[in-house]
């Protein structure tokens, strides 16, 4: 049995009408309201003293070590894997082979780097905030 052009294309009129057909309903039936954006504020996390303990024993100094990690390769020399001086050296060198796009990404990627060093910092400012309220009275 062969089909003709005529019949083929109206095949796949029929299929996508049908299609259009049972999606309508669906679609015309979700008249929910949108969620509410969430809240601004956040209601204070209380610790048992056992949530602390852990907290101050396990995780605070791993965070820590982390972050100062973080922060001397950040602010490393120019041998130091990652670090800012060492992605200057690299730009500098593509700079002269003359490839000044893959110097101007790693000059872009060097000043991102610098810039979390304060992100970093406030990291560390939190820890040591969360270390003097709740790991003085855990221990």
């Amino acid at each position: 049995m062969r089909i003709t052009a005529w019949g083929r294309r109206s095949a796949i009129v029929g299929c996508g009408v049908a299609a259009m057909l049972a999606i309508t309903p669906i679609a015309m039936a979700d008249t929910t309201t949108p969620a509410p954006p969430p809240p601004t504020t956040y209601a204070p996390i209380t610790l048992s003293p056992q949530e602390a303990q852990q907290l101050c024993g396990q995780f605070l100094p791993k965070l820590t070590d982390r972050t100062k990690k973080l922060t001397d390769r950040i602010n490393g020399g120019a041998d130091v894997k990652g670090s800012v001086a060492w992605l200057k050296a690299r730009a500098q060198a593509q700079r002269g082979k003359g490839h000044t796009a893959a110097a101007d990404q790693l000059d872009q990627r060097a000043q991102r780097r610098a810039d979390r060093i304060n992100d970093l910092k406030s990291v560390q400012q939190k820890l040591d905030a969360f270390t003097a309220a709740h790991c003085k009275a855990a221990s």
